[in-house]
């Protein structure tokens, strides 16, 4: 998700393949043999086959509202670093509990509450994660706080995070959120790929 905002952000043209991760196309495997989404084959063969990556490159083919060079990248890095590694975890044991049997529910959403306390921090001070202005953080971090909140969302719309689900709600109806969220055929070896 994170990596169609911000091609679709940066206004870049590229071919949508939608992928179904039970049939992984053979092109695809091809291109990146980790065999993750999202995959971006550059016109001159060059395979990009992380999301921030593919994040930093639509921004530098486009960024209009210079969403790159008015941050902090530091303090970028330090929430993305965060985010998608120790979040992550927690995320992923909260959303799969059945998975970790060695705690409760609730103790993977106790640790991946440290994290929302970081930003709820944040976000008292600021509009934003760096500042009263969007930026590429916003984008990277959104999906997997709007994954977590989702997991109970009646807790997360109980819960102490104020400014944290202003924040989720600001992007939740955002135009940018809303126009990747289209869903598409999957495609395959036969298919044409989708102006994006």
């Amino acid at each position: 998700m994170r990596a169609r905002m911000a091609i679709r952000y940066s206004g870049v043209n590229v071919e949508l393949r939608e992928v179904a991760l039970k049939h992984k196309p053979a092109t695809m495997i091809t291109a990146s043999p980790k065999a993750t989404v999202p995959v971006l084959v550059l016109s001159n063969g060059d395979v990009i086959d992380e999301s921030t990556d593919i994040m930093h490159w639509a921004l530098t083919q486009n960024d209009p509202d210079n969403w790159l060079s008015d941050e902090d990248t530091q303090q970028v890095e330090s929430l993305l670093r965060t985010n998608d590694n120790l979040f992550k975890i927690h995320l992923d044991h909260y959303k799969y509990f059945e998975r970790f049997p060695e705690h409760p529910q609730i103790e993977y959403r106790k640790k991946g509450e440290v994290f929302l306390q970081q930003l709820e921090q944040t976000l008292q001070n600021s509009r934003f994660l760096c500042g009263d202005q969007a930026g590429i953080a916003d984008i990277a971090v959104f999906p997997f706080i709007r994954q977590f909140a989702y997991v109970d969302i009646n807790w997360f719309n109980q819960s102490p995070y104020t400014y944290l689900r202003s924040w989720l709600q600001h992007w939740l109806e955002s135009d940018l959120f809303s126009s990747v969220m289209q869903k598409y055929p999957a495609w395959d070896e036969q298919s044409v790929g989708i102006i994006f």
